[in-house]
């Protein structure tokens, strides 16, 4: 299929982009990589009027680090976020989850802030966001405001993003003990059910409309007892909840006795 019509821009400024949202209002989307919007245009599930292409804005694909977090911009890619030093050193979580996003064409356009902003409950960097209680950047024509990540996630493919308001960065605080693991029917696809943890934060994907939290117990049988008592994933073409249900619970034990290692 082929895209509606629409008008597209590309401002030199995030002043130029938030203006220009404002203007529109609901009829404006912003384009970043483009990974998803461009297939839901062809598929014509999204009809915007005008395409905001932030692309060419300075200052939102840099890596930052201040000894005790790493702050990440909206349009650093996944590739990137796979080889930056910094992010594996400081962030591992992160870094780890990026080689499982995809394929590498993806990986190499597709970026931190479109994933974050999209919020598709199967995707690996909204459960490692709220893993790692980091803290989305949300700038606006007053100005930048910071929501916690458990709590920018409201629903399916729905945000605490105001209307007019760009997601331009995350700061994650950096050290601890993480693990990643997700279990696909191919490399590449959406996940079945995936696990992002770090210290005794368990945040599973696939599992819900949002990033599902699961607080570790003391030990690992009570953790999984817990677990099979308080997930309820929904089901999907090919497996049912009690599938991925036991699932959850293979990918708990394997993150468990990483953590573990690790200590």
């Amino acid at each position: 299929m082929k895209a509606p019509s629409f008008a597209y821009a590309k401002p030199r400024t995030l002043a130029e982009a938030l203006e220009l949202l404002a203007r529109h209002g609901e009829g404006a989307r912003i384009l970043a990589g483009g990974q998803s919007l461009i297939p839901s245009l062809n598929m014509r599930l999204s009809a915007p009027a005008l395409l905001v292409d932030i692309t060419g804005i300075p200052g939102l694909n840099k890596v930052t680090t201040n000894g005790k977090s790493v702050t990440i911009g909206a349009l650093v890619t996944h590739s990137q976020i796979e080889k930056s030093p910094e992010v594996r050193k400081r962030v591992p979580l992160l870094a780890e989850a990026a080689k499982h996003v995809a394929h590498a064409a993806i990986r190499n356009r597709g970026t931190l802030g479109g994933s974050l902003a999209l919020a598709d409950p199967a995707a690996e960097y909204p459960a490692c966001a709220v893993a790692l209680q980091a803290s989305i950047v949300a700038t606006g024509k007053k100005g930048e405001r910071r929501v916690k990540a458990a709590e920018f996630f409201k629903g399916l493919f729905e945000t605490d993003l105001e209307p007019g308001e760009i997601l331009t960065a995350v700061e994650f605080p950096g050290g601890g003990r993480s693990a990643f693991v997700e279990l696909t029917r191919r490399h590449g696809d959406y996940a079945i059910i995936g696990l992002a943890a770090h210290e005794s934060r368990f945040v599973f994907f696939g599992a819900g409309a949002t990033p599902v939290l699961f607080n570790g117990k003391k030990s690992l049988q009570e953790s999984k007892a817990a677990l099979a008592k308080e997930l309820d994933p929904p089901a999907d073409l090919y497996n049912s909840s009690a599938t991925k249900r036991h699932l959850a619970g293979v990918l708990l034990e394997r993150a468990w006795n990483t953590l573990s290692t690790s200590r």
